[in-house]
């Protein structure tokens, strides 16, 4: 089934790494939220932070997950933790992806990030939820993706 998927990264730093996740994921006919283009991120993060908000919020329209791409400093982040928050708030199911052993444009992979889901106890129903985490690198995300997306939302009747 086509998911439609919104992607939550660290534009300056994990861009490169975010992009390569997302041409595996489009050139399978997928559909992806929450890329943009630097021109486009220049101009919105001028903005107030409701404007930023809302922004993210049309993002996320008519996704069902959400996929948190974990670089080195992902976790705490405040556009991190908004797009973390309304995606629970909304039902989508979510997983997290280490991205640190991708290589950037130079080649560099980077020290691993903390689990930014780790701040939270989610509930959804009374039950706590977890949401699960793999690395990119090392669970071959180009081959296993597509069935991690479909887990997540199935998980949340989706």
């Amino acid at each position: 089934m086509a998911r439609q998927t919104f992607f939550s990264f660290r534009y300056r730093k994990d861009n490169w790494r975010a992009g390569i996740v997302r041409n595996s994921w489009v050139t399978q006919e997928r559909k992806a939220a929450g890329f943009f283009d630097s021109a486009e991120w220049e101009e919105v993060k001028k903005k107030s932070d409701s404007a930023i908000g809302e922004w993210i919020d049309n993002q996320l329209t008519g996704t069902s997950v959400t996929v948190v791409l974990i670089g080195a400093d992902t976790a705490g982040k405040k556009w991190i933790k908004y797009e973390i928050e309304k995606s629970h708030k909304r039902g989508n199911g979510m997983l997290g992806i280490l991205v640190h052993n991708l290589k950037d444009s130079q080649g560099n992979t980077t020290s691993k990030g903390a689990n930014p889901f780790d701040a939270y106890t989610f509930k959804r129903n009374d039950q706590i939820v977890t949401y699960p985490v793999y690395d990119w690198v090392a669970d071959d995300g180009y081959a296993n993706m597509g069935n991690w997306i479909e887990k997540a939302a199935k998980a949340v009747g989706k």
